[in-house]
């Protein structure tokens, strides 16, 4: 009887302490989870000029993915990815906003040969980022935009700190930069899906 009890107690023990720990982890991912609904996207520049956004990780299993991010799960499935094994989900929102002015110029241009005749305005201005070309009819106008943007993902841990020690982690964050300088980084949300 003393035998059967001793195994009794040991696995009690040993259900109570890993029963525990996945507590306090749950409990620990709920906290960041909802810290980080708490906090607004941190827009800001960059010491050289560029526009980047913060926020903090949302921290999800896949059967919460599925259930709050219904319409992402579903373009997840249509690209022929099984949403277990995703690892992340990162989605990022700019705009892009260029003051343009530039000079027109005449161009007469035949359009077939019967000599008729017409006369268009055409315009061009291009940057290292955006490029505009278009013309400019009696009673239409033809534009050609381009944006060229490259985003810079960056996903961090920031660990707790007490007195001068640093362990653990309170939360993860993201960071997203456009090397653009006419874009701007308006909302940003990154998704770590854990199993």
């Amino acid at each position: 009887m003393k035998k059967y009890l001793f195994i009794y107690a040991v696995v009690a023990t040993v259900v109570i302490v890993f029963g525990g720990k996945y507590l306090l982890s749950e409990r620990e991912r709920l906290e960041c989870n909802n810290r980080a609904l708490m906090t607004d996207v941190n827009t800001f520049r960059t010491a050289a000029g560029e526009s980047a956004a913060e926020v903090q990780v949302l921290r999800l299993r896949v059967g919460e993915y599925e259930e709050l991010r219904a319409a992402d799960a579903a373009k997840i499935r249509d690209m022929g990815v099984k949403i277990r094994r995703l690892e992340s989900a990162a989605r990022s929102v700019t705009a892009t906003t260029v003051e343009v002015k530039v000079l027109v110029r005449d161009t007469i241009i035949v359009r077939d040969t019967i000599s008729r005749v017409d006369t268009v305005r055409l315009f061009r201005w291009r940057d290292s980022w955006v490029s505009v070309e278009g013309e400019i009819y009696r009673d239409s106008v033809s534009c050609d935009v381009r944006s060229i943007d490259t985003l810079q993902q960056i996903v961090y841990r920031v660990p707790r700190k007490f007195l001068f020690f640093r362990f653990g982690t309170k939360a993860i964050k993201q960071q997203i930069i456009s090397t653009n300088p006419h874009t701007e980084v308006r909302y940003t949300e990154y998704i770590k899906v854990e199993k």
